[in-house]
């Protein structure tokens, strides 16, 4: 193993899909994953919680609807956790560029671009491996089954054995589709 480090120039990295850019992950190191994620209107990746690794974002562009809490009501329609509030009285914040947001190991957390301009921020978890999550989901939909039924469970099984748990469905944007 190197002991060096690198940089990378702006647009470098590894693409994942055509949303996220691998900068730092587990082909560097086993403690550290970095990826630069840009999102268009209308996206939300939908309520969820990770089981085994913890997460800080940090808006670069557009705005970001995000929570990480555990609700008070814990409801499981298509972006109804943007109404959700803690037992502290926590509610959604709206992030604008230079917002750094925290999610502890385990803590239900989702986000959405709310805006009518693509969002962008720097996403770094730890430890490293994410990234592989990240990449079996685009592929799955670069590349969908034609039975929705079939995509739900597939979808589902890379969750699970990336312990991930969603919470609600995740809606993607109309220029995704």
């Amino acid at each position: 193993m190197s002991f060096d480090g690198f940089a990378l120039a702006p647009g470098e990295g590894r693409p994942i899909g055509h949303q996220v850019n691998l900068k730092v992950g587990q082909v560097h190191t086993p403690n550290l994953l970095a990826v630069e994620c840009e999102f268009a209107p209308g996206f939300d990746v939908g309520a969820h919680s990770h089981s085994t690794h913890e997460e800080i974002f940090y808006v670069l562009e557009g705005e970001v609807e995000f929570f990480a809490f555990e609700p008070k009501v814990l409801t499981s329609a298509p972006g109804s956790w943007t109404t959700w509030e803690s037992k502290t009285g926590q509610k959604v914040t709206r992030a604008t560029p230079g917002t750094v947001l925290y999610v502890p190991k385990g803590c239900p957390h989702g986000f959405r671009n709310p805006g009518d301009v693509p969002m962008r921020f720097l996403l770094v978890g730890t430890p490293a491996g994410h990234e592989n999550y990240q990449q079996e989901i685009a592929d799955l939909l670069a590349s969908p089954p034609s039975d929705e039924e079939d995509l739900r469970r597939a979808v589902e099984d890379i969750r699970r054995r990336h312990h991930t748990n969603q919470l609600t469905p995740a809606v993607r944007a109309p220029s995704d589709m």
